[in-house]
Formats: structure tokens, sequence, C-alpha cells
């Protein structure tokens, strides 16, 4: 039954955590952390160039291979 002074019940918000902070992030989160595409993450994956899990539908990729790749040169093309 709602309350009279609008004090309704609200759903707890989501915590957002720091990729940092994180051990596994989506490939939404890596592109934004690596400043490229989505769809090019999608291609470092699939070369192997990045290693991910699978966590029913979704793919995440470990925090530590974020900064391993970011460590390092990239001089090659993204597409083959």
């Amino acid at each position: 039954m709602p309350r009279l002074n609008g004090d309704l019940k609200k759903p707890p918000g989501k915590i957002e955590r720091l990729p940092k902070d994180k051990l596994l992030v989506s490939r939404g989160e890596v592109a934004h952390l690596l400043s490229i595409s989505a769809r090019s993450v999608d291609y470092l994956v699939a070369t192997k160039r990045l290693s991910a899990r699978r966590i029913g539908t979704r793919v995440l990729i470990p925090m530590e291979e974020v900064r391993r790749f970011s460590r390092s040169d990239h001089p090659e093309s993204m597409a083959g």
C-alpha cells in the first residue's frame, strides 16, 4: 500500500565499480578503456590477442588481460 507522504520504497540502485576494482569487464568497458570500438574488441578476442571468458551469453575480459594489452605497442592494423 503506498504511503501518503510519497515515501515509496525505491529499488536499490546499481553499484558502479571502477574497472580497476573488477576482475572481469565487458567488451564495452574494454573499448572505453582502450579508446577503441566494441567491434575492435570483438576482433581482438576473435584473433586471440585478448583472451576472454564466457559466462552464459556474456563475453568478459579479465582486467589483467586489458592491462597486459595496453602495456605493449600494436603497430599492426586491426582489420586483416
